[in-house]
């Protein structure tokens, strides 16, 4: 069995995070020891590990309690599930594509400095030392 904290730090939550979690029913296996201690077995974990998974793809709270009573309810509720985790599937797959877009962008952005420090071009990355591009466009109707 193991404490709130040594659950935080094997799945990398916060403490508030794990008892947030055991409070709003998303760990249904999750015991509690004489002093009113969350004490958590392999189960209790793994319910964990998915519901860790389900809010960092987006899924609320109540969406992931509604998946959580879904797989109480036993064998009958599969389909539904299934289509969850499809929905949540992509959710996880347009992430990933958001995050090669963004890792890309910041592989041209360290590429530009390199350029910069190794003297192939100028520094152009401060905003403050822009040539002003609209100098001869005025910025406010002129009235008569």
């Amino acid at each position: 069995m193991y404490t709130v904290k040594e659950v935080s730090k094997l799945l990398d939550l916060t403490e508030h995070t794990v008892r947030f979690y055991t409070d709003k029913g998303l760990v249904p296996s999750v015991k509690r020891d004489k002093n009113n201690n969350r004490l958590f077995d392999e189960e209790s974990i793994n319910w964990l590990i998915g519901v860790k998974y389900l809010k960092q793809c987006g899924m609320s709270v109540e969406d992931i309690k509604s998946y959580v009573d879904l797989c109480l309810e036993g064998r009958s509720t599969i389909e539904e599930r299934y289509e969850i985790i499809k929905k949540q599937k992509a959710i996880a797959l347009e992430q990933l594509e958001e995050a090669k877009l963004r890792a890309k962008y910041m592989e041209e952005k360290l590429n530009h400095y390199l350029d910069i420090i190794n003297g192939v071009i100028s520094d152009d990355t401060n905003p403050g030392e822009w040539e002003p591009k609209y100098a001869n466009t005025p910025h406010k109707k002129e009235t008569s």
